[in-house]
């Protein structure tokens, strides 16, 4: 059984930072990757990162402001947001999946396993 809890979420304003935090418990997870649902949207993909932390992938609304990372030793996975913009505004979801045949999978089917979810909301 695999569980995974979320936190850092907040309010934050327009520019700023926040660190988001997931951390599993239970068997190995091979990829996991985080993603967001706004109010009247579907879920969106923000980024996934494998095992062993290289070649993660980012959706391009965030490219070159998100940065996703994995602590080998606490497995805990990390996602660092910078320059947060109104649109971030979102429920952030941690996902993970055991399968290594689905790389850093963008599909929200490709995972079995997610989290409560932890809110970001960014004031402009």
């Amino acid at each position: 059984q695999v569980q995974l809890v979320e936190s850092g979420g907040g309010l934050v304003q327009a520019g700023g930072s926040l660190r988001l935090s997931c951390t599993p418990s239970g068997q190995t997870i091979y990829t996991t990757a985080w993603f967001r649902e706004a109010p009247g949207k579907e879920r969106e993909f923000v980024a996934a990162i494998n095992w062993s932390g290289v070649s993660p992938v980012y959706a391009d609304s965030v490219k070159g402001r998100f940065s996703i990372s994995r602590d080998r030793v606490t497995k805990i996975v990390y996602l660092q947001m910078s320059s947060l913009k109104s649109e971030d505004t979102a429920v952030y979801y941690c996902a993970g999946s055991l399968v290594g045949a689905i790389g850093q999978s963008m599909r929200t089917t490709q995972y079995t396993y997610w989290g409560q979810g932890t809110q970001v909301t960014v004031s402009s």
